[in-house]
């Protein structure tokens, strides 16, 4: 199926109180590879991406494993995942509004700052140069960027941790379809770098036209998986997910 596992879940089941929100799900992802869960809303995805980072609400309780480059991180900390490499941009990008564009992106590299690292701002060119727009912006107040700016910097400042693992939830959220393009099209030149991505989206057409592999969720449970290609000319994927309308000709 894949290259070495960067991340392999086997059996993650997530329960808040009596309810379970997501039932013993094993996803796989390899090195340098995008895999895209894809689903409608509430199926369980930001549940799965939250349980992974070790992000999920004092309320939620997750059993399973949980293993990253090979080590069961399952009882890690945030903290500590984040260290090891992962990163996780949230739905909410939870940007500094009052901050500057350049300003949130070295504090991105903080961690690596904190650790030691002499060169922690290293990845800052290569920011602008995948993301041309923030640097036009780079004294601008965050929150004074458009939705697909605000978008573009949380990407950008994960990107200064140097992460191994990125995990994205719904990126194209509220975004007009041309900024959407841009960004997938920015997701899908990250594979160069080596970085592999965790993409969790509902937007399956544009998910799955720049992933190798994919899984569909459904309410909690991984109903379908397989390479990226072979999901998209899936007739139940097709007519759920993709539209009728839009079938192949």
């Amino acid at each position: 199926m894949m290259t070495q596992a960067i991340l392999e879940v086997t059996g993650l089941a997530v329960r808040y109180g009596k309810i379970e929100a997501l039932h013993k799900a094993s996803i796989k992802v390899g090195a340098g590879q995008i895999v895209s869960v894809i689903g409608p809303n509430g199926a369980g995805k930001s549940t799965l991406l939250n349980a992974v980072m070790g992000a999920l609400p004092v309320s939620g309780h997750a059993s399973g494993k949980i293993a990253y480059q090979g080590e069961d991180v399952g009882a890690l900390p945030i903290e500590r995942r984040v260290a090891r490499g992962m990163c996780l941009v949230p739905e909410k990008r939870e940007l500094f509004a009052s901050m500057s564009v350049e300003d949130n992106l070295v504090l991105g590299a903080y961690r690596r700052k904190r650790a030691g690292e002499r060169n922690f701002l290293d990845q800052l060119d290569h920011v602008f140069e995948l993301f041309p727009r923030l640097k036009e912006r780079r004294a601008q107040a965050a929150g004074t960027l458009s939705g697909g700016e605000r978008q573009m910097l949380a990407v950008g400042r994960a990107l200064m941790g140097k992460p191994d693992l990125l995990m994205l939830d719904e990126p194209s959220l509220g975004l007009a379809p041309l900024i959407v393009k841009e960004i997938f099209h920015i997701i899908s030149a990250l594979r160069q770098t080596g970085v592999a991505t965790l993409l969790i989206e509902q937007n399956a057409r544009a998910a799955l036209q720049i992933s190798d592999y994919g899984y569909v969720l459904e309410t909690g449970d991984l109903a379908l998986e397989g390479p990226a290609n072979d999901l998209a000319q899936n007739p139940r994927v097709i007519e759920t997910y993709l539209g009728l309308a839009k079938k192949p000709v």
